[in-house]
């Protein structure tokens, strides 16, 4: 399941908007621009203005060449992505270049496309862009026009500070780019895994309206069918004996029959079904969810615990009954010989838990546990880890409004226990979250 629901990383969906780099693009130009304009006329200056505005005007052909080659709305391959921040980077440091190097106080600008790159391509794309940025700093040490500055004064720059300069470059470059990449990344996965969740929730109340869909069915089959049926025994009867038709007419009623039969079956079941399934006491909830995971070669135990009052029966709800059947069987994936149900209600909640004697959880991630593509457990256990399996119940759990605890029994290695909690009053309605999860029967 887990890898069905999976999205690949950067499918088309995520991939970076061409518009999103052209309107960058062009506050850029407008930015750069002012600032030519101000150091050489402004502040007088001495500045090689034609170079700077070559170099500004190649941004702006890419840019005028982009927005008439593609769609508005068209998204970048990374490779491509990739291209074009490559090409502002290099822009950026070509302007740099002719206006001193790292001891211009623009010089930071650099890691503007790395930031970019991480928090939209892949890892290894923006490596290799922020490799390229660094090597360019690092020419620009070295390698630059003098800093514009009053004539006849120039400024001279200590090593030490643009040594601190390529220090604050790289810092940039380094910490920025792991900042956003792992921002970005998180937002990936969670959108994922909802996008995983939803689809589970769909499947499950599509499974649960078959029977109403049974019922619309033979409703409307009933007629044509009973026409049919009619005219078969009309036709039997005028033609009699005769050898040719007779089986052929015979066989044509006899099936109608059966396909009455058959309608009739499917409409007593849906109306006589109906109600009881439509409500579900909660120890049903419990043999309902336990009773797939029984042929593991794990036993399942049933405990109930305190019950004060009538017993809750709640309306049926596909997603709970995803949710739990989920950490069932996660249970059973890592118990070694047993897993034991509890479940106890009273005047003010309803509670469900379920205990295993497995490893437990390691406790550096207990309290993460639920987040998307993260593993609960580890080693070589045949469950393997169910991160996204964990998530698609917890978020299921939680939007029905129960309250989940996951903990060890005593220490690791002593077995995990999952509790689920609803206050006895919460409601739920998948579209208008105002319907009662669990009433006093």
């Amino acid at each position: 399941m887990i890898n069905i629901l999976r999205t690949p990383d950067f499918q088309q969906s995520q991939r970076l908007r061409l518009n999103t780099l052209i309107r960058l693009r062009w506050l850029a130009i407008v930015g750069q621009s002012l600032t030519v304009l101000v150091v050489a006329y402004g502040l007088k200056f001495p500045l090689p203005v034609s170079l700077c505005f070559a170099l500004i005007a190649c941004s702006a052909w890419m840019n005028l060449l982009l927005t008439f080659r593609y769609p508005a709305a068209h998204r970048l391959t990374p490779v491509s992505a990739f291209a074009i921040l490559t090409f502002d980077s290099l822009q950026l440091a070509g302007l740099l270049y002719m206006t001193g190097g790292l001891t211009n106080p623009f010089s930071v600008l650099v890691t503007v496309p790395v930031v970019i790159s991480a928090a939209s391509l892949p890892l290894r794309l923006t490596a290799v862009l922020g490799a390229l940025v660094m090597v360019a700093a690092s020419l620009l040490v070295f390698f630059h026009l003098p800093l514009p500055w009053h004539e006849g004064a120039p400024l001279e720059m200590p090593f030490i500070y643009v040594a601190g300069m390529w220090m604050a470059v790289f810092s940039s470059v380094a910490f920025t780019a792991i900042y956003a990449f792992r921002v970005a990344e998180e937002a990936r996965l969670l959108a994922n895994a909802l996008a995983a969740t939803e689809l589970v929730l769909q499947r499950e109340q599509h499974l649960s309206a078959l029977d109403g869909l049974a019922a619309a069915a033979a409703h409307e089959l009933g007629t044509p069918l009973a026409t049919i049926t009619l005219v078969a025994k009309e036709m039997e009867k005028a033609l009699g004996e005769d050898p040719k038709y007779r089986e052929d007419v015979t066989l044509l009623r006899s099936q109608s029959e059966r396909c009455r039969e058959i309608l009739k079956r499917l409409t007593s079941l849906s109306s006589e079904g109906e109600a009881h399934l439509s409500r579900l006491p909660l120890t049903s909830l419990v043999e309902e969810v336990t009773a797939p995971h029984r042929d593991f070669g794990i036993s399942i135990k049933l405990r109930p615990g305190e019950r004060i009052g009538p017993e809750p029966v709640g309306r049926r709800n596909p997603g709970v009954i995803y949710g739990l059947g989920n950490l069932v069987e996660n249970a059973v994936d890592f118990a070694r010989k047993s897993v034991t149900i509890r479940w106890s209600w009273d005047e003010a909640a309803v509670t469900f838990s379920i205990i295993d004697d497995g490893p437990g959880f390691p406790p550096e991630i207990i309290d993460r546990i639920g987040e998307p593509y993260m593993s609960t457990r580890q080693g070589t256990e045949a469950g393997g880890g169910l991160g996204l399996g964990l998530f698609i119940a917890k978020t299921l759990l939680e939007r029905s409004g129960a309250t989940l605890d996951f903990r060890n029994s005593s220490g690791l290695g002593e077995g995990a226990i999952v509790q689920i909690a609803w206050p006895r009053s919460v409601f739920l309605n998948p579209e208008s979250a105002s319907a009662t999860m669990f009433d006093t029967a």
